[in-house]
């Protein structure tokens, strides 16, 4: 008898290793989820809903906000499960639905997202600039959140102050609106090549509001008093100063913010600021993650020592993330999970996960490792990381829990979300009152009418548990700018690494390049080489005089239209004498891989890698792959 137990005992064990291990190499459909994670923020619109919206459930609202001030500010989106319009979370959310777009625009056209992306993006740049009707006026919040909460209605049903709040010359906003020019600058960017009059006007607004910004200092809680107990800027406007110049000089290229950047870089506090934080409140890392960029691009110029200062401090927070900072890192579950806070820890997971990526594709871009005290790391790692913290979200964690609410097969069903939580007006007209709301919605069990599909909740406590309980805002409360920077690692995993257009100029020089529409000599643009399999487009994107020679930027992108999934794709490459981004040497042949992190190339996937020489374009050819 006792043998018998043994034996099911060892059969129970290697039950459970094996699942573990299953669940460990489960292969999540990232695609899924970043389309849920976009539609989300349907759910979120405020104003007067297009013919073309998703979330069929909700209904107009909020078509009188700004009336009362003579200002229209209908429109943008509610902050979480409440029914108000914080500017400054708000100005956060779309600067890194921005950046993701920035950063992996091709991974998000892959699966036919880029188009939700961007209409995510406008719906928040069009209200801004309605916000925004004076060079030194801006209109922060719409509602407050003390009559807000004390009331469980729909939006569209809504019966609580609609008073808007501004920030002026005698009321100064800095935080918000150097928040709100990073927003409108990031998405200048996004829309340059599609929308190119729209950009140019978000770039107008962006420059006057960080004018403003700068020119009458002072923090917005200050003078818009209502949102200090809801979205106080704790860290003051110093990083939202840098934060709106590093993206208005990404979007202009106008070396006076440059300038600002590097000449207030110690004052303002990023380059003598190391966090273990990234957030719609503090922006340093993003602001030292930038500076990287330029720096490893070779965009740097003679600005080179501090960008290097800023870089050290981007470093600090990669390093703490993996745990690699000598002791001083970002706390984990014993889960996994990155853990910051209580309230709402995801948003500090899905940002850090983000810079995660980016930095691990500048690196890689840029042939460098990351320096840790003691350690270097290779850029997969960090990739590593952030797909991990992703797979947790997803449901790779000791509850087996999804915490984005409609993908997987368990996720939390009582989310404390006013408009999801309530019957659609779609379905039942009925008022619902103030105080009617919490008695016959809020304090009931069954599950929520309305799936508020791809929100992310707040997650998990500090020991990986999970109350699913509509009472319970700390972890089942859906804000904003929980999605946005995980789209943009969602569009990475599922797109994977395609190497990002190489910076204008030489690296050593300050000369500046400009597209090329026909070089002389060199043809610039080599008819597709077609493999059968694989497609071979090769382009000469720029030019430009260095040390008495013309150099060449080409850019190649391989398609696989074989109909079939690839791996192991090998190419051969002959006549390539520069240095080349997004592929990888094998030993000193003429072969090369892709990068380690795009491990299967899907039907009509596409990667792209660049290279620089001074001369006409490399003979490229698919070697080896193998079908999946």
């Amino acid at each position: 008898m006792e043998e018998r137990r043994i034996v099911l005992v060892l059969c129970i064990v290697v039950i459970l290793v094996l699942q573990i291990s299953s669940t460990s190499v489960m292969a999540w459909d990232y695609a899924a989820a970043l389309s849920n994670s976009i539609l989300f923020y349907e759910a979120q619109r405020s104003g007067k809903l297009p013919g073309n919206q998703r979330a069929k459930w909700r209904g107009d609202s909020g078509l009188q906000d700004g009336k009362a001030q003579g200002i229209d500010l209908v429109g943008g989106y509610h902050d979480a499960g409440d029914n108000v319009k914080f500017g400054f979370s708000m100005a956060f959310t779309i600067t890194m639905l921005s950046w993701s777009a920035i950063e992996y625009r091709s991974q998000l056209e892959i699966p036919g997202q880029l188009g939700y992306a961007l209409e995510a993006i406008k719906w928040g740049t069009d209200y801004f600039i309605k916000a925004h009707p004076e060079p030194n006026v801006l209109w922060g919040e719409v509602g407050d959140g003390y009559s807000d909460h004390q009331c469980w209605e729909r939006p569209e049903d809504m019966t609580t102050s609609r008073k808007a709040y501004k920030i002026d010359v005698n009321n100064p906003g800095s935080d918000l609106a150097g928040e709100t020019a990073a927003a409108m600058a990031a998405a200048s960017i996004v829309f340059k090549n599609t929308d190119p009059a729209y950009s140019s006007l978000l770039v107008t607004h962006a420059k006057e509001l960080f004018t403003f910004a700068n020119n009458y200092r002072g923090k917005y809680d200050n003078s818009i008093r209502i949102a200090e107990s809801f979205y106080a800027s704790a860290s003051g406007y110093d990083d939202e100063l840098l934060w709106g110049a590093i993206w208005l000089y990404e979007a202009t290229a106008d070396p006076y913010y440059l300038n600002y950047l590097v000449s207030n870089a110690a004052t303002l506090g990023g380059t003598s600021t190391g966090m273990k934080e990234f957030s719609w409140d503090v922006k340093y890392v993003g602001v030292q993650v930038l500076a990287s960029k330029i720096l490893l691009q070779g965009r740097g110029g003679s600005y080179t020592d501090t960008l290097k200062s800023y870089q050290s401090k981007a470093e600090y927070f990669l390093c703490s993330c993996l745990q690699k900072n000598n002791g001083d890192n970002v706390q984990r579950t014993p889960g996994g999970l990155l853990f910051v806070r209580p309230w709402n820890n995801v948003q500090y997971v899905g940002t850090a996960a983000f810079i995660l990526t980016v930095y691990s594709d500048y690196l890689t871009s840029s042939s460098q490792q990351l320096q840790c005290p003691g350690n270097r790391v290779v850029p997969s790692e960090l990739v590593s990381l952030a797909q991990s913290q992703i797979d947790y979200i997803l449901g790779n964690n000791p509850r087996a829990t999804s915490y984005m609410v409609g993908f997987g097969k368990t996720y939390p069903q009582h989310v404390h979300h006013r408009a999801s939580s309530i019957v659609s007006i779609k379905v039942d007209s009925t008022f619902v009152s103030c105080l009617g709301g919490f008695s016959e919605w809020f304090n009931r069990w069954q599950s929520n009418p309305n799936v508020l599909v791809g929100a992310i909740v707040g997650g998990p406590d500090q020991n990986d548990d999970f109350a699913d309980q509509r009472t319970n805002y700390d972890q089942t409360e859906p804000v904003s700018c929980n999605n946005a920077p995980i789209i943009g690692v969602l569009a990475r995993l599922h797109g994977g690494y395609s190497s990002p257009k190489t910076p204008a100029g030489p690296p050593t020089t300050t000369s500046v390049s400009t597209p090329v529409p026909h070089l002389p000599g060199i043809p610039h643009w080599h008819p597709p080489i077609h493999r059968s399999v694989i497609v071979i487009k090769q382009e000469a994107v720029a030019s430009w005089k260095y040390q008495g020679r013309t150099l060449y930027r080409y850019a190649v992108t391989l398609t696989n239209v074989s109909g079939r999934t690839l791996t192991h794709v090998i190419l051969n490459i002959q006549r390539l004498y520069g240095p080349a981004w997004g592929i990888t040497k094998i030993g000193k042949t003429s072969t090369y891989t892709l990068p380690q992190w795009l491990r299967l190339l899907h039907p009509l996937q596409r990667v792209n890698f660049v290279y620089i020489q001074a001369a006409a374009a490399a003979q490229i050819r698919v070697a080896s792959y193998v079908v999946v």
